[in-house]
């Protein structure tokens, strides 16, 4: 095996050698070394990711393999570094912040000739650590690598997990601040991307009045991963923003779709290439609520809970524009790209709930006003949201073309077949949902209006709601075995993840179901830390 390291070769790094926490001026990176760990262990890798890459999983296997993605030794090529970064987090800016307890080995060119850089999270302390020991949990390790892999599976753009490896080392944590600590197993995950780099990596440049760097930096970004944008100029560096820009809505407008919630959207969190990155206190979408966020930290704001990332994401793109202002010395390239964002966002988004509730290509005003009228509707009662988009393609074509049938009965019918995705039990004539039945109907005059092949929608529909999603509850169940030695549940919901849109008969009993009433407040399934 045999890595490139361009990043180390084309920019400049840190000239201290302490691997001591310091001040990283004038540089984008500091060399460090992963620290070994005394008895690591294979626990899961990603198939997938491994034949994509052109990796022999015998050699993931192998107690040399093993040894690289646990950081015990490098491979030819690799230069290990961590990043210097900075960000605004929670709204504030956080000054240098960069790889705590993440290091980049080096790049791999796959197959295809495609440039990926690996990295290990949790594999001990780097000049941006802190006070950190720069490792990571079992538990928080086996969430990031289970939904890497997940999210790729479900069609959302970001980063991949190669492997997990179990370090043979405890690590203390605090799971949630409250003075209770206690020692957990560690992990590693070997986290795979075309690049790292975050809005973050721009900011601390900026804010250090570091013009020369910043632009170095920008135009490595431009040469590597923006290629087809051309030579470094303003014409180039408004469309490079603009792309960023764009790349960002399609996968904060993908979250959203798939009821995904980062809960940890800081600038330092968000990639320049519009790659879900860092999993952190993330979780997904039980019953629909807009203001839910799974991340302790912010239940006093909520400022990034399910429905604040679209204006959360727009947020971060303007600190990002005040980064790369001193590229362009003027504001109006960089408020087109922040109107490419809005314009974008609103038409995908439209597009997104449009596809997911199966109404016609062109769409009526009536058509828009349903996908409105749905959210506010989605207030009204617990429903969950997985399950009832999937189980919409199921209602029967008589339902929509049927002329005689009254509205009564076309309720009960519309329940009959997405009421297993109540909470509660659910009737027709319950008070308090006459709006949910006014969409209901309003819904059936819409698609009536179309003209359909009605086995076509529903596979299209089909193939942008998922099935099953990591629910976080199954995450839970998934890491309380792997503590207690038995990573057969892991095993099994890696495989189902790796096809959300199937049907898998044999798992639906099992994994199309809803949140038990045990999950509702247990912590790791409905309440997350930053802690890992």
């Amino acid at each position: 095996m045999k890595f490139e390291s361009r990043f180390v070769d084309s920019l400049p790094g840190d000239p201290s050698t302490d691997p001591r926490p310091h001040l990283v001026s004038k540089a984008m990176y500091s060399r460090v070394s992963p620290t070994p760990v005394r008895n690591p262990s294979l626990v899961s890798y990603s198939a997938p990711l491994a034949r994509e890459l052109g990796i022999e999983t015998e050699w993931i296997e192998s107690t040399e393999g093993v040894h690289v993605l646990a950081g015990n030794k490098l491979a030819e090529g690799m230069k290990p570094y961590a990043m210097c970064y900075g960000g605004h987090q929670f709204g504030n800016w956080a000054g240098q912040l960069g790889d705590g307890r993440a290091i980049n080995l080096g790049e791999w060119m796959d197959p295809r000739g495609n440039s990926w850089t690996w990295q290990l999270k949790g594999s001990g302390p780097t000049p941006y650590s802190r006070f950190a020991d720069g490792r990571a949990v079992l538990r928080s390790s086996l969430r990031e690598y289970l939904c890497s892999e997940a999210m790729h599976a479900l069609g959302v753009p970001t980063t991949r997990a190669l492997s997990l490896v179990a370090t043979g080392e405890d690590v203390l944590r605090d799971m949630f601040y409250d003075g209770n600590a206690k020692h957990e197993p560690g992990a590693i995950v070997c986290r795979v991307a075309p690049s790292f780099i975050r809005f973050g990596n721009f900011e601390i440049f900026a804010a250090r009045q570091d013009f020369e760097n910043l632009q170095k930096l920008a135009d490595f970004t431009i040469a590597n991963h923006f290629p087809e944008l051309g030579s470094p100029s303003l014409e180039t560096y408004e469309a490079w923003f603009r792309e960023v820009c764009r790349r960002t809505a399609d996968m904060v407008c993908e979250w959203m779709r798939v009821g995904f919630v980062h809960g940890v959207m800081n600038t330092d969190n968000m990639s320049i290439l519009g790659l879900t990155i860092d999993y952190g206190p993330y979780g997904w979408i039980d019953s629909f609520d807009a203001d839910w966020t799974p991340n302790t930290t912010d239940f006093e704001m909520h400022r990034y809970a399910f429905g604040n990332q679209p204006q959360i994401a727009q947020w971060n793109l303007v600190q990002l524009a005040n980064a790369l202002y001193p590229l362009f010395d003027q504001t109006e390239p960089l408020q087109r790209g922040l109107d490419t964002f809005v314009s974008e966002l609103a038409s995908k988004y439209l597009e997104m709930q449009s596809a997911k509730l199966g109404l016609p290509d062109v769409l009526s005003p009536d058509a828009k006003g349903l996908v409105e009228a749905l959210e506010k509707c989605w207030r009204l009662t617990e429903i969950d949201m997985t399950i009832f988009y999937r189980l919409l393609s199921h209602v029967p074509a008589e339902w929509f073309t049927g002329s005689d049938i009254t509205e009564d009965a076309v309720i009960t019918a519309f329940c009959d077949v997405v009421g297993d995705a109540f909470y509660e039990p659910i009737k027709p004539n319950a008070p308090g949902l006459k709006s949910l039945w006014d969409w209901v109907m309003g819904y059936r005059k819409v698609v009536r209006a179309g003209t359909f092949d009605f086995i076509d929608r529903a596979k299209k529909m089909n193939r942008v709601n998922p099935k099953y999603v990591l629910r976080n509850f199954l995450a839970q169940e998934a890491i309380e075995s792997a503590e207690r030695g038995d990573v057969g549940p892991l095993h099994e919901l890696m495989d189902l993840l790796m096809a959300p849109y199937d049907e898998q008969p044999n798992r639906e009993a099992k994994y199309f179901a809803k949140r038990p009433e045990w999950a509702r407040h247990k912590p790791g399934c409905s309440t997350l830390s930053c802690s890992s």
